[in-house]
C-alpha cells in the first residue's frame, strides 16, 4: 500500500499549488467596419466582414405585424 497522507490538506495549500490554473478572459478586438468586439481572426458576428470585405451576410430579423 502506498503512502498516504496523515491529515487533509488545507485549501489554501491547495490554492497556492494551483494557483496558474485560472482561467482568463478572451481577448477582444474591435471590428473596423462597426467597431463591435470580436475575437481576434474570426468574422465579425454583427456586420459579417473579415479583413475589410464582407464574408457572410447578416440578415436582421423580421418584424413580427401585429
Amino acid at each position: 500500500m502506498g503512502a498516504l497522507p496523515k491529515r487533509k490538506y488545507a485549501k489554501a495549500r491547495q490554492g497556492k499549488r494551483r494557483g496558474h490554473l485560472g482561467l482568463s478572459l478572451p481577448s477582444l478586438d474591435y471590428c473596423p467596419q462597426c467597431h463591435s468586439p470580436k475575437l481576434p481572426h474570426h468574422v465579425c458576428p454583427t456586420c459579417g466582414s473579415y479583413a475589410g470585405r464582407e464574408v457572410i451576410r447578416i440578415e436582421t430579423p423580421k418584424k413580427k405585424a401585429g
